[in-house]
């Protein structure tokens, strides 16, 4: 009888805490979404660093 009632608080207690997790869901409501970040030239710069990047793999195979 005594694990049934340890059980039952038990229960109770992580109910409760569900319980209130999902009240405190409802705080905020959703918010607009950020804009999407403008191109700042890194890109270009990345994509020239990866075109250099396999000539030199090329030429290194080629002279191997």
């Amino acid at each position: 009888m005594n694990s049934v009632r340890l059980m039952n608080i038990s229960f109770m207690i992580i109910s409760f805490m569900l319980l209130s997790l999902v009240e405190f869901n409802f705080g905020q409501g959703i918010s607009p979404s950020a804009p999407p970040p403008s191109n700042d030239g890194t890109t270009i710069d990345q994509g020239i660093a990866y075109i250099l990047l396999l000539v030199a793999l090329a030429i290194t195979y080629l002279v191997h």
